[in-house]
């Protein structure tokens, strides 16, 4: 056995050994769920990276290149060589962007476990294999078939012999010998060319329609001549009585030696489609933040005294959401957008009654009390981390059933991977520039091909889980027009797949919320992916064609290069992304428009704002009038309703002549005045109370032409008193219905006071905004990977020690521990403190995890033993009991 041979790994155990720690950390780093939790060696990690679970998840977060390579190596020998690989990725042309690119690639495999060996026996995990691999169930994304010898498994060696004579073969003596002769004629180029060449006529147009896949076709009994020759020479292999398939080295040959039909070594180039003045982008998001903040607030209001109620499956009811896309002036989907962005921000919460409603939380109160650039930057912060997708409301389950907004089932774990990669993309085109929609989602269907083939499923829940992601319905069909297309309309492709969709919205709802102006992202948007993004968003670090590296076995990349992946989508830690939203909220703040202390009054009892105003005059005047429109500037109108509304409130007639001479650039209109004083002086001058309800007023007449009404009859009033009368209808029913004809009563307290009625009188108690859903294990930090790595290397070293073989004793197994007697264990204890070798202990913990560890005693005593510990390198101490056996190392 030659000395390299000797020094390459036997396994991927082996392999994983003989990396440093640099390397160990990028792997754990990509995949996380490999140290969920801690394995106790490398075996147990190599055996956890082959697992099924594992290889999917890590196959799914490969970009095309990489996949494309490993689905190469899936087709190719057992082990492969690097040759064998090239040939298989830049075909006979060798074309040189993917010579250029192949290195890296192969790299990335390797770092993530997915292939182990040197350049000339690579391997694929077997699990990935499996799982790549063509078979009759299963075909290959390659389009290929099986090889001549698993095609001719099972065929009778007369039948073989008939393909290598007819093939112009000298037959053999075996069937074994047959099928490597009929493989290296179908390999080399030169020969089956020969062969081809002889073919009658439209033989070579049967094998050119199956070349590309599926590799199966039909046959009649009794074939055609052409295909008759091609079945007789094995250019065509039955695998079922009427179904051929054509043998991979025969579909090689005709592709020219290539894999794939398209070899994508590069990622998909994101163009500018157009490019604005970088002030006008910032400017135009500056004005929809501040739009956004508007809408938030005007849809908490709307539910200040107890919004809808909730479903008993939870969530909002199709017709409260077309209510408050009605009050908010904008579509249903958009609708959904704005309340589960203010359900994501912690804003907006169920109140937890019996009769069950949502409601603003407390901590809406004190987002009010924040500067607008801040409250803009809380809730594009939880936009941004959000899993709860408000794409999906209106589609269906797994289970058919609705998804309404706030409701369960609207989580998509992937959602802030997509969103904060797809604005990455928009960071690296230049200042002002809007990408093309289609170019970008090429980008993100190379980046994770598996993941966008997942169609309409997505992941959900920390492991991953598919769930269905239902497209639109008929509720979708209001569609609202943004800068990128229809958001939330069923005119999506029906087959678009989940992370394209995400994409759209993405776009749609960064626009809506102000991260982006016209289609191109602002300063501030480019602040809330952190200082960090451009770095962390990078693609693959592989040779570029402007910068080759040698295509070649042995090659390597730089170490900080070495099997690095794209991070895409990778989220900033919490503390990160709050640096990041401040900065954000600081480039932000100036842009907004300053609020105003003052309004125009006019004599059509109508008050024009002319920007954004002060919050307590907004809240006075928000009580005092009704808003009539809004826009550049807001309209509000005076009427008798919206002054009984103040009077209600406590405020006297007085303080609202004082509050609208302070606060308006123009004098108060005489119709303005008398509205006021003339609501004023009626304002209760009827009193409701609780009898069932009961009306008093000092003057009969009143009561008199309340009685006569024919509208009172549905309030059953009868006199009780020349100045009461009492009614069976509850007293907020009376209140409405003498409102209704002209009054205008006001509510009284048991003790004869009016009762004010004050805004904003309905919380929730204390609520937390919803947690994300991760999308697998978390990445874990530098001081975790550390900690993981240095148990994994002191478990490998305990489980890996040469040790003695004890006299009359069965060599163990593999993770097997030592088992020896109390008394033996306790005087080889006691002899190793005297000699100061080291030992191999099988120790068991209080919680029952078995475990190996090398230690060298310091001290045996009171039914302890005091070592230092090789395993974790420290001193510790174990009680003698918990220790199953010992046994001595080899002297090597």
């Amino acid at each position: 056995m030659s000395t390299a041979d000797q020094q390459a790994p036997r396994s991927l155990a082996e392999a994983l050994r003989a990396r440093d720690d640099a390397s160990l950390a990028a792997l754990l780093r990509a995949r996380p769920d490999l140290i969920t939790p801690v394995p106790t060696d490398l075996t147990q990690l190599a055996t956890r990276a082959g697992t099924r679970a594992s290889v999917v998840r890590a196959l799914e977060r490969l970009d095309r290149f990489a996949l494309q390579t490993a689905e190469s190596l899936a087709v190719a020998g057992d082990p492969a060589t690097w040759e064998e690989l090239l040939a298989l990725m830049a075909g006979d042309a060798r074309d040189p962007a993917v010579v250029a690119a192949l290195p890296g690639a192969l790299a990335a495999l390797r770092e993530q476990a997915l292939v182990w060996g040197a350049d000339d026996r690579l391997r694929l995990v077997r699990t990935a294999r499996e799982l790549l691999a063509p078979s009759a169930q299963h075909p290959s994304p390659t389009g290929l078939g099986p090889s001549v010898r698993e095609a001719t498994a099972g065929m009778s060696p007369g039948r073989i012999q008939e393909f290598v004579a007819n093939a112009g073969l000298p037959s053999t003596h075996d069937s074994v010998s047959a099928v490597s002769a009929l493989t290296a004629l179908f390999s080399r180029r030169r020969k089956m060319a020969a062969l081809l060449a002889k073919a009658p006529a439209g033989a070579v147009d049967v094998l050119e329609r199956l070349v590309w896949g599926p590799p199966y076709g039909q046959v009649t009994a009794e074939p055609a001549a052409h295909l008759r020759w091609l079945l007789d020479r094995g250019l065509l292999l039955p695998t079922a009585p009427g179904t051929v398939v054509l043998p991979r080295e025969v579909a090689l040959h005709l592709r020219a030696g290539r894999a794939h039909r398209v070899t994508e070594p590069t990622p998909p180039a994101v163009q500018p489609l157009v490019t604005h003045r970088p002030e006008v982008v910032d400017a135009t998001a500056a004005g929809q933040a501040y739009t956004a903040l508007t809408t938030v607030e005007e849809l908490l209001k709307e539910w200040d005294e107890g919004g809808p109620a909730v479903l008993r499956a939870g969530g909002l009811s199709l017709r409260d959401l077309k209510r408050t896309a009605v009050a908010l002036d904008v579509s249903e989907p958009v609708a959904a957008f704005w309340v589960e962005l203010a359900y994501a921000a912690g804003l907006l919460a169920s109140d937890g009654e019996a009769d069950e409603r949502y409601a603003a939380t407390p901590e809406y109160d004190a987002w009010l009390e924040r500067p607008p650039a801040e409250r803009w930057a809380r809730l594009a912060e939880a936009w941004l981390t959000a899993t709860r997708t408000s794409g999906v409301v209106g589609g269906r389950d797994l289970k058919e059933r609705a998804l309404s907004a706030l409701g369960p089932g609207l989580d998509r774990s992937v959602a802030p991977e997509v969103r904060r990669r797809v604005l990455a993309l928009l960071a690296g085109l230049p200042e002002g520039a809007v990408p093309d929609v289609e170019a970008v989602l090429a980008r993100l269907r190379w980046e994770r091909p598996l993941r966008g083939a997942q169609g309409a499923a997505g992941s959900q829940g920390s492991q991953g889980s598919q769930a269905a992601q239902g497209a639109h319905g008929a509720q979708g069909a209001h569609a609202v027009q943004g800068s990128y297309g229809s958001y939330g309309s069923p005119g999506f492709p029906a087959d678009e797949d989940l992370r394209s969709r995400l994409a759209r919205w993405t776009l749609t709802e960064a626009e809506l919320l102000g991260v982006t102006g016209r289609g191109a992202l602002s300063a501030h948007g480019r602040a809330l992916l952190g200082a960090g993004a451009a770095v962390k968003t990078t693609a693959v670090a592989r040779p570029s064609a402007a910068d080759p590296a040698p295509a070649g076995p042995g090659d390597k990349l730089p170490a900080h290069h070495r099997g690095a992946v794209p991070a895409v989508g990778t989220p900033l830690s919490p503390p990160e992304q709050a640096v990041a939203a401040a900065a954000a909220a600081r480039l932000l703040a100036p842009l907004l428009p300053e609020p105003l202390d003052h309004v125009l009054l006019q004599a059509d009892l109508t008050a024009v704002a002319p920007g954004p105003l002060r919050r307590p005059l907004a809240e006075v005047l928000g009580v005092l009038a009704d808003v009539e429109s809004k826009g550049g500037a807001t309209v509000y109108r005076f009427t008798p309703g919206s002054v009984r509304r103040a009077l209600d409130a406590g405020r006297s007639a007085s303080d609202l002549h004082a509050f609208l001479a302070e606060h308006s650039r123009t004098p108060v209109p005489q119709p303005l005045t008398y509205l006021i004083d003339d609501v004023a002086r009626r304002h209760g001058h009827l009193r409701v109370g609780a009898a069932s309800a009961y009306v008093r007023c000092d003057d009969e007449s009143v009561l008199n032409e309340i009685l006569a009404d024919k509208r009172a009859g549905a309030l059953r009033l009868r006199r009780l008193a020349p100045t009461v009368l009492a009614a069976q209808a509850d007293p907020a029913a009376l209140l409405d219905g003498l409102r209704a004809m002209g009054f205008a009563p006001a509510a009284e307290s048991a003790e004869g006071d009016v009762l004010i009625t004050r805004a904003h009188a309905h919380r929730t108690p204390p609520r937390t905004a919803p947690e994300p859903v991760p999308d697998g294990p978390p990445v874990p930090d530098g001081t975790l990977l550390a900690a993981a790595i240095r148990a994994i290397r002191a478990g490998d070293l305990a489980a890996t020690a040469p040790r003695k073989p004890a006299e009359d004793a069965a060599p163990l197994g593999p993770g097997q521990l030592p088992r020896t007697s109390s008394a033996e264990t306790l005087a080889t204890m006691q002899a190793a403190v005297l000699t100061g070798e080291a030992l191999w202990i099988g120790y068991v913990n209080a919680e029952g995890a078995a475990s190996q560890r090398v230690i060298a005693p310091v001290r045996v005593e009171g039914g302890f033993v005091t070592a230092y510990d090789h395993t974790a390198d420290e001193v510790r101490t174990y009680p003698l009991h918990r220790i199953t056996g010992v046994a001595e190392l080899a002297d090597d």
